[in-house]
């Protein structure tokens, strides 16, 4: 599978301002009450049409364990029966045999178990694992939902990243929630402008 076709993608909601959950990793502000009467609707139809277009879910433990209390509440799983890999040095309660848990180089793990399997990898949270993903240059794109909602402070979603990405917009579109979901693509430097 591994011919150029598999792609990596980075993908969270975050407020305005960047943060992908309070200090405490409560995301409690990403419902809201907005309404943009110009935006798209997002459709459970649409939802599940685009859902299956991801082949695997790669996430840090915390995102995992919001994911867990998000079902707790009645919410549901997210990630439906798609292969889930989480990131993670800690013993997690594994909930579903589509879960594996990983501590070894996240290189490793895109580069030779994901891509020769998956066409659409996706990396849901959190911001050390985003970070890291554009870090080691596994990521192809990166799509960033914004939540009409300023924190003022909290987790970023690029956590500890310590070098610039430059990326080129490909989308973007408004729902009448008042988000905004951008699309970029990682713009790959020349090997000699590499720092």
């Amino acid at each position: 599978m591994d011919d150029g076709q598999s792609r990596v993608t980075i993908h969270m909601a975050a407020s305005l301002d960047g943060f992908i959950a309070r200090r405490d990793g409560s995301v409690d502000w990403l419902e809201t009450s907005d309404n943009f009467d110009g935006g798209d609707t997002l459709t459970p139809e649409f939802v599940e049409k685009f859902l299956k277009t991801i082949d695997c879910y790669v996430m840090g433990s915390r995102t995992y364990e919001t994911a867990l209390d998000f079902e707790a509440k009645g919410l549901g799983w997210a990630y439906a029966d798609k292969p889930t890999f989480v990131l993670t040095r800690r013993t997690l309660r594994r909930i579903r045999s589509t879960i594996e848990f990983y501590s070894g180089d996240l290189g490793r793990l895109v580069g030779e178990r994901l891509k020769p399997n998956f066409s659409s990898i996706w990396f849901v949270g959190g911001g050390e694992v985003s970070a890291e993903c554009l870090r080691l240059g596994l990521a192809d794109e990166v799509r960033y939902s914004i939540v009409p909602m300023v924190l003022g402070d909290g987790i970023s979603f690029f956590q500890g990243l310590e070098k610039d990405v430059a990326l080129h917009l490909l989308e973007v579109t408004p729902y009448k929630s008042g988000m905004v979901a951008l699309r970029y693509e990682v713009r790959r430097e020349p090997r000699g402008n590499q720092r």
